[in-house]
């Protein structure tokens, strides 16, 4: 069967970590078509890691298998399970990584089913040894509920968006991107009702007046807020990096505001 797998990771590609699970995958399932999301989430990051892959998968064809590995309690007391939610299938450690995308009514699974995983597993690999051949069995037809038993206190993340009182928002950095540009927790309609000529946006020491619509809005070498792909509110800096410049990293708080002075 040729179905898509897609592979999310904190892996990165200097150690063979992610060609491995692709080998894994390939020889149980020589037709499977493998796609990369990323493999640049940094490392142990689960919330970067939902908040990255929930904004690409809704992209993807409904009958895709999402495997996501960010798992810095391999080899511990945490499950590894499989979902459901309408045609998808979804392969992961149960930390809250696929919070933004399973709802209350998903099948789940815990993987504790090892006819379909590699014969040795590493207290330290499981995405080669778990993760991997349980999503190349999913993709030949093996159903979900055959690698494991129904659970359904997965765990989630708690939702932390930005917090509004009044015309203030505060909010924090989730994600910076490889241009260096900042992701907010601070989703787009977190704005409604606010005038974006008048906005301030305070960050890293900062002060930016304005949410703008392009990052051609601003002059070569100016910061600028807008609105990103993902519908978060943005701070970048044209032809340079935002995050360099501000200092800011994962984490940092922001806040924006109405000013009419």
């Amino acid at each position: 069967m040729n179905r898509i797998i897609t592979l999310t990771t904190d892996f990165g590609l200097t150690d063979g970590f992610v060609g491995t699970m692709k080998g894994v995958i390939l020889g149980i399932n020589p037709n499977a078509t493998i796609v990369d999301i990323t493999h640049d989430i940094a490392p142990q990051n689960i919330e970067q890691g939902a908040f990255l892959f929930a904004n690409a998968a809704k992209y993807f064809p409904a009958n895709v298998i999402h495997v996501v590995v960010v798992d810095p309690g391999v080899g511990s007391a945490r499950r590894a399970i499989a979902a459901r939610e309408d045609e998808t299938l979804f392969v992961a450690p149960d930390n809250g990584v696929l919070s933004s995308v399973l709802r209350p009514s998903s099948s789940v699974v815990q993987l504790n089913k090892p006819a379909y995983w590699l014969p040795r597993v590493s207290n330290t690999f499981h995405g080669r040894d778990v993760f991997a051949p349980v999503a190349a069995h999913l993709s030949l037809g093996v159903p979900l509920e055959a690698l494991g038993d129904p659970i359904d206190n997965w765990v989630r993340l708690p939702r932390a968006p930005g917090l509004r009182a009044g015309d203030e928002i505060a909010g924090r950095v989730i994600h910076i991107d490889r241009f260096g540009n900042i992701i907010t927790n601070a989703g787009e309609e977190m704005l409604s009702g606010m005038d974006r000529a008048w906005l301030v946006v305070r960050i890293g020491g900062r002060v930016l007046r304005g949410v703008e619509s392009t990052y051609a809005d601003a002059a070569r070498g100016e910061l600028v807020a807008l609105i990103s792909s993902s519908w978060h509110l943005e701070v970048a800096m044209r032809d340079g990096n935002a995050a360099e410049a501000l200092g800011v990293r994962i984490g940092d708080e922001m806040v924006v505001g109405l000013d009419r002075e």
